[in-house]
């Protein structure tokens, strides 16, 4: 993984996506924090995947729990309170 800056990116645009393209992910900076990352055509349609792909919600998740469905509630204090 290599970093450059925005104005050295400029200057090597065309070996930075080779580099891209070789599997390699380029950080380009601003002012020295990352701005953005170049990362080949596969890379960007794997995330595209991942960020799309479904997923259930907690509640999907707990409604679908295969646990017993009799819970008792402990209601015994834990400890003794005191707020002076």
């Amino acid at each position: 993984m290599s970093t450059v800056s925005v104005a050295d990116a400029k200057a090597g645009f065309a070996g930075l996506v080779d580099e891209a393209a070789a599997g390699e992910f380029v950080t380009i900076t601003r002012h020295g924090k990352p701005a953005a990352v170049l990362v080949s055509v596969e890379a960007a349609e794997a995330a595209k995947r991942a960020i799309l792909r479904p997923r259930p919600n907690f509640g999907d998740v707990l409604a679908d729990y295969p646990g017993p469905a009799d819970l008792d509630r402990n209601t015994a204090p834990m400890r003794d309170v005191d707020f002076d």
